[in-house]
């Protein structure tokens, strides 16, 4: 009697320590396909902000050269766009609370999906 429950008992202990296995298992490929995705998100960002950059500083170049062509004089060229973008960091700097909560709200969905 005592040897069936102990031959009953043994698959269950088997069975119980292959489950905590495969739960390890699941669980560290969870984690890394988690990690891989943030990690892959976060270069495509930062591939995207680095475009976006270059795109700006061109733009910024091309407007302050157009500017200077239109008024005759360099200084009075990136002059122009100079205060255009000290107007932009005054608004932003003015709005700052509006600006913040969205880009928070991005981030933390970004890394809960």
């Amino acid at each position: 009697m005592e040897n069936e429950k102990e031959e009953t008992a043994r698959p269950i202990v088997d069975q119980l320590k292959d489950y905590a296995e495969t739960r390890f298992k699941l669980l560290k490929y969870e984690v890394i396909e988690r990690s891989t995705s943030i990690v892959a998100d976060l270069i495509t960002d930062i591939v995207i902000i680095l475009g976006l950059l270059l795109t700006f500083l061109f733009a910024s170049f091309t407007l302050a050269l157009f500017l200077a062509d239109v008024l005759h004089s360099y200084w009075q060229g990136f002059g122009c766009v100079a205060l255009l973008y000290l107007f932009i960091a005054v608004l932003i700097m003015v709005a700052k609370r509006s600006f913040e909560r969205p880009i928070i709200n991005a981030m933390i969905r970004k890394l809960f999906k």
